[in-house]
């Protein structure tokens, strides 16, 4: 008898799953990347316990409409992309069609969404994938998805969830990096019923620095914007006095995806080599923005690593960029003369032999 099995689909989906969603930031990562390709102007994310027992995330996108709704739970089904040649230009944050499949097959998840044009709006409910369910329901335009009971069919995956306050900051980090990627989107944070953070949406990044870090980080950063063979690279930079003992506040984005950078992680820290200690760190936000054809973001499920066609002029861009602001904002002694002006002469020495004055 033969020892391979071909598995099941409701297995399959489950193994799918884990390749998108590990934990419940995972699945707040994708709701936003969703709710930002969907046009919205401003996204309300809300969790409790760490997101394991319930996710919320609300938009005023473009929604999507009733025939449409059970479509968007079945895994490879988007509307980001629709042949191969797509892949080569990918200007959305999402493209693959699996993060509704995926939190579908391990959740109880409810989608509520209206299209501007319809009447009515549609609610889509299933559990563990399955007994799905459609029916017309009245909300705002926009969706709303609600994921509940995380892993409740998986138990072994949450058994590894972390305590509830690590989940959160995992959260946290990710909603963080969406806020900095889109200052032009009012996004709104509550985690266990409290408010940790509103953006205003008004385009200013300075501005979700102070939201999400605070005064002191933004009034200590230099803005930064340089453009040079087809790429532009724009942000801020913290100055040279003001250091972190980790990397955890370098900040990258390829036209607005956050992403885990290498190379441009080493240029930055290039440009400060002389400026700070070799053990200390800056704080970055930095978007580079290029042809997308130039860039592929197809390499990994979590879409955090990138791959780029030609490292070097990347390295270049950023390099240039950071050092041109530090240079710029170098404090340098300056000789200035104000009303009258007494020559700088050097005192007459004594004649040699001479006696010194009595004191």
């Amino acid at each position: 008898m033969g020892k391979i099995n071909v598995l099941g689909f409701d297995i399959a989906n489950l193994i799918a799953a884990g390749e998108v969603v590990d934990r419940p930031a995972s699945v707040v990562k994708e709701l936003l990347e969703n709710a930002i390709d969907a046009g919205s102007r401003a996204i309300t994310v809300e969790i409790q316990r760490g997101g394991a027992s319930f996710i919320r995330v609300s938009d005023n996108g473009c929604g999507i409409a009733y025939d449409d709704l059970p479509l968007a739970i079945l895994r490879h089904a988007t509307s980001k992309i629709s042949k191969a040649e797509d892949l080569d230009s990918i200007e959305t944050l999402g493209f693959r069609g699996e993060a509704l499949a995926a939190t579908a097959a391990v959740s109880k998840l409810r989608i509520l969404s209206k299209t501007k044009d319809s009447a009515f709006g549609s609610l889509l409910e299933t559990s563990g994938g399955e007994d799905v369910t459609v029916s017309e329901t009245g909300c705002a335009d926009g969706t709303t998805v609600i994921v509940e009971d995380l892993f409740f069919n998986v138990p072994a995956r949450r058994k590894f969830l972390k305590k509830d306050a690590t989940e959160t900051a995992a959260v946290t980090g990710v909603v963080e990096k969406a806020a900095l990627s889109v200052p032009d989107i009012a996004i709104k944070y509550i985690a266990d019923g409290e408010v940790r953070f509103m953006t205003s949406g008004d385009g200013r990044l300075d501005g979700v620095i102070y939201a999400l870090y605070g005064r002191e980080v933004a009034k200590r950063v230099l803005y930064v914007d340089r453009s040079d063979g087809g790429i532009r690279v724009s942000g801020y930079v913290s100055e040279p006095d003001f250091v972190r003992s980790n990397r955890n506040m370098e900040n990258f984005f390829i036209n607005g995806r956050f992403v885990k950078s290498r190379t441009a992680m080493a240029a930055v820290e290039q440009a400060y080599v002389s400026k700070m200690q070799s053990d200390k760190f800056p704080f970055c936000v930095l978007n580079i923005e290029l042809n997308p054809a130039a860039v592929d973001v197809n390499v990994h499920p979590s879409k955090l690593e990138v791959k780029f066609s030609n490292e070097r002029v990347i390295f270049d861009a950023v390099y240039y960029t950071v050092l041109g602001a530090l240079e710029a904002s170098a404090n340098r002694p300056e000789l200035s003369f104000t009303g009258q002006t007494t020559p700088n002469v050097r005192p007459e020495l004594p004649p040699t032999g001479a006696k010194k004055p009595a004191a």
